[in-house]
């Protein structure tokens, strides 16, 4: 007890506060494991055999390991380390590309000063409402850019999106104090100069938020290269589209195994197959993602401002 103005005042108890701790604490830690618990089943299920899955079904802990589907994945031919490599390309070069090219546009819009942020708003709002179509973005990439069968057909047309843009500008325009722009100029820094060594140190955190989006987006697609990859150019095919291809051709064998003469329906691990490439697709993105949420804490703390 402590005493105050002649009345005792009861000290504040911090049970609660360790209680309500302990209560979040468990709750997010059952909802991180809720959120694994399919993750891990697609791996155990991807590890075990054939028959352990027809006769057990799905479990935790595989019946019986075997690498038979990642064998088969993998040595049926050059084409998918092949794929993986064209994936990889394609998501590192689409996202440097992109924010390379947002980046700036977002800046510009995000100054007051410049006199034709309101119409290019407008004008890059336009296309969200009203989309030019699949037909007339076909021609322009293959008549007039004539990218068909390139990298440039799986990277320019998920390159620049306007919603990352007006995320970008939002962002520079609530968290950059116009006079830290203003003593910028006063130096004779240029605004190239200014939105790399002031804007972008300042607003990592939404930099590398859209940066991790666009590596998703990158490395989940395949329909562009089912519209701009002709058959006779294979060597081309990111991953993703490899991997829809795997899983229809195993289909197929699994369906007519037992009508083929001599071919027994052991011989291609379907129901295995289909967790192999699920693990193959999600994997590397599980085993990145840390790595970016490193940078995003880091980012928070970066190129402070002080009033």
């Amino acid at each position: 007890m402590k005493q105050k103005h002649g009345s005792y005042v009861r000290p504040q108890d911090s049970s609660l506060g360790r209680t309500a701790n302990i209560i979040v604490t468990a709750f997010f830690t059952a909802v991180t494991v809720l959120a694994l618990m399919p993750v891990v089943l697609i791996i155990a299920a991807s590890l075990s055999s054939e028959e352990s899955i027809e006769m057990y079904g799905y479990r935790y802990i595989p019946q019986e390991f075997s690498f038979d589907a990642f064998t088969y994945l993998f040595t049926s031919g050059d084409t998918l380390p092949r794929a993986i490599l064209n994936s990889v390309i394609v998501t590192c070069s689409g996202t440097v590309l992109g924010l390379a090219v947002m980046c700036p546009c977002a800046y510009a819009l995000s100054r007051k000063e410049f006199r034709w942020g309101k119409l290019l708003t407008v004008f890059l709002l336009l296309p969200m409402l009203f989309s030019g179509g699949l037909v007339s973005s076909y021609m322009v990439n293959t008549q007039i850019l004539h990218l068909k069968n390139t990298y440039l057909a799986l990277i320019l047309p998920g390159m620049c999106s306007t919603w990352y843009i007006m995320i970008l500008r939002n962002y520079f325009r609530t968290n950059i104090p116009d006079s830290l722009i203003e003593a910028g100029k006063l130096e004779g820094v240029s605004p190239l100069r200014s939105l790399v060594s002031i804007v972008l140190p300042i607003c990592r955190p939404v930099v590398m938020s859209v940066a991790v989006f666009q590596i998703f987006g990158y490395w989940n697609s395949w329909y562009p290269a089912l519209i701009y990859i002709a058959s006779n150019h294979s060597e081309l095919y990111p991953l993703q589209y490899v991997l829809v291809n795997i899983e229809r051709t195993v289909q197929a064998m699994t369906r007519d195994a037992a009508n083929v003469s001599g071919m027994e329906m052991t011989t291609v691990p379907g129901m295995t197959m289909r967790m192999a490439l699920v693990v193959v697709t999600v994997l590397p993105i599980i085993v990145l993602f840390p790595f970016f949420q490193r940078f995003l804490k880091t980012g928070m703390t970066v190129g402070a401002v002080k009033e």
